[in-house]
């Protein structure tokens, strides 16, 4: 074994010398639950960072939406996304999707996740804004996401048909005309560039809220996988319908640590500094209206200095910091006990409706070629997530894809990778920082939680500008190209509808109700039709 190319002991390859049978890029909840139904064919998991610490799953603070409880229905929980969605759910994609939940549920209970049970052993479930029932399974109330994820360490850890190649960062693809063979990936460690040949490549590479200044995802969520798609050709849909969570802790640190929904379920309120419950003029579900309602709510107290507080001193008092121990950890960092003190807020993003276009199998519109998680949009989600939908969408579409991949491609001969199959261990990083800043702020800035078509096709012009500049620094570069698709799609959606809310096209209209497709050679024109565009700042002046 020690002359072979897959031998993880060696150091790693200018390239392959086999082709893999499948490569999942991504290390969060969909890439690893998809290598876990794949199982026994061999696969190799390609992550910027050690499995499940680059990953959002892991930071989730809500749970898994389904229904489980007594009295509620699929038929419900599916009204419900469809209703948040503001008009462009696919409705038989979020029918299927909520009627598939409880197995989901089920496949994740066998691997280990301890959701929380009565007394009797039934699951206990929670409510979430613009949900119709409780039907949020929770572990310890704030723990989900990284409970999932441990059990599903653990369980590619023990699976000897995974290979985990750590700390590597896929910068392309690789097509041969539309079939796509492969990924490149660059090892952060040396900065070596190697090609990974497979025959069937799964995108689980997760969001972009890192291209936002103010984001409760992990540094690794750039949109990397988004861009290496677009350039390869694929259509990506609903780029411009970014989700802003209203309710990031408002304490200084980058990424915002974030007081999950749950904490508004169970009664909590958002008042401002005279302690007035601002959210009731907006809503008459007042703070479990939709996020983007609420998010727009919070922001306008902040730009007016009235400031944006969680109040959960009555409603929950001295148990939160049982049935909220990590928003106590972080609020307990900067000196905030929930139980007595209001939890300062603001927006941040956190989710990101639109991706890689899918059909029901994950497939994309390249062959070869599926994706699962953020990093897809499969039109269950519409303009607005609702709660606690996102986990539940990354396990269906990871178990489809893996029934996909099994019902087209012939197994190959099943073979278990060598005991040391895990290569590599540091975060693969992205250098030219200051680059990255201002890009972040730009969004923020002019494509964040209120838009306007003057600082949209300014931002647009300067991204497409920063694309062409870094085209020899690959990382950057996909960041600029994923920023380009949001943008470019948010200038053209003249309206406001779900997570995109422009203020010179205040109302919603009827006649765009309907989904956003978008390739990188069309974004790129939109960005020429901008150049004659001055700085929103000159031509105001």
């Amino acid at each position: 074994m020690s002359d072979s190319p897959r031998d993880s002991t060696m150091l790693p390859p200018q390239s392959w010398g086999a082709i893999d049978d499948v490569v999942i890029v991504g290390g969060g909840l969909a890439g690893l639950f998809c290598a876990l139904k794949l199982s026994p064919r061999p696969v190799t998991i390609v992550a910027a960072a050690p499995i499940g610490e680059g990953a959002s799953t892991a930071w989730a603070q809500g749970g898994v939406a389904a229904a489980v409880a007594e009295g509620d229905t699929p038929e419900a929980h599916a009204r419900d996304t469809i209703a948040a969605g503001a008009g462009i759910v696919d409705e038989t994609v979020a029918l299927a999707m909520a009627r598939e939940a409880p197995d989901r549920v089920r496949d994740l209970l066998s691997l280990g996740v301890p959701f929380d049970r009565d007394l009797e052993g039934r699951l206990t479930v929670g409510r979430e804004a613009t949900h119709s029932a409780r039907r949020i399974v929770h572990v310890r109330g704030d723990q989900a996401g990284r409970a999932i994820m441990a059990a599903l360490v653990a369980a590619v850890r023990k699976t000897p048909t995974i290979r985990v190649l750590e700390g590597y960062l896929a910068e392309d693809l690789i097509a041969e005309g539309r079939y796509i063979t492969g990924i490149q990936a660059r090892f952060a460690a040396s900065g070596r560039l190697s090609n990974i040949p497979a025959r069937a490549v799964v995108l689980a590479s997760g969001g972009s809220g890192h291209l936002f200044a103010v984001t409760t995802n992990p540094t690794e969520a750039r949109g990397q996988g988004l861009a290496i798609a677009a350039r390869a050709g694929a259509v990506i849909a609903d780029p411009e319908f970014v989700q802003f969570h209203p309710t990031a802790i408002d304490i200084g640190r980058d990424p915002a640590p974030l007081a999950t929904e749950a904490i508004r379920g169970e009664g909590a309120t958002l008042v401002n500094k005279a302690g007035e419950r601002f959210m009731r003029k907006l809503h008459p579900e007042a703070e479990l209206a939709p996020r983007d309602i609420v998010a727009r709510g919070v922001f306008a107290e902040l730009q007016a200095e009235r400031g944006a507080f969680l109040d959960a001193r009555t409603a929950i008092g001295e148990s939160f910091a049982q049935r909220f121990p990590g928003v106590t950890a972080y609020c307990g960092s900067a000196g905030i006990d929930p139980a007595r003190d209001l939890i300062p807020v603001a927006p941040a993003a956190h989710y990101h409706m639109g991706g890689v276009l899918t059909d029901a199998n994950g497939r994309t519109t390249l062959d070869g070629l599926w994706a699962a998680g953020e990093v897809a949009s499969t039109g269950a989600h519409g303009a607005n997530r609702l709660a606690s939908n996102s986990l539940l969408e990354a396990v269906i579409y990871a178990a489809r894809i893996a029934d996909d991949i099994a019902g087209i491609l012939p197994l190959a001969q099943t073979r278990a990778w060598p005991a040391s199959k895990t290569i590599g261990a540091a975060p693969a990083s992205i250098s030219e920082p200051a680059y990255e800043q201002a890009l972040r702020q730009l969004m923020t800035r002019h494509v964040g939680v209120i838009r306007n078509g003057e600082g949209l096709a300014y931002a647009v012009r300067e991204i497409a500008a920063t694309e062409r500049a870094c085209a020899q620094i690959p990382g950057l570069r996909n960041i600029a190209t994923t920023a380009l698709m949001i943008a470019a799609a948010a200038l053209r959606r003249e309206e406001s509808r779900g997570g995109h809310y422009r203020s010179d096209f205040p109302n919603t209209d009827p006649a765009q109700a309907k989904r956003t497709y978008l390739t990188l050679a069309e974004a790129r024109t939109i960005a020429v039709e901008t150049n004659d565009v001055a700085a929103p700042e000159l031509a105001a002046a």
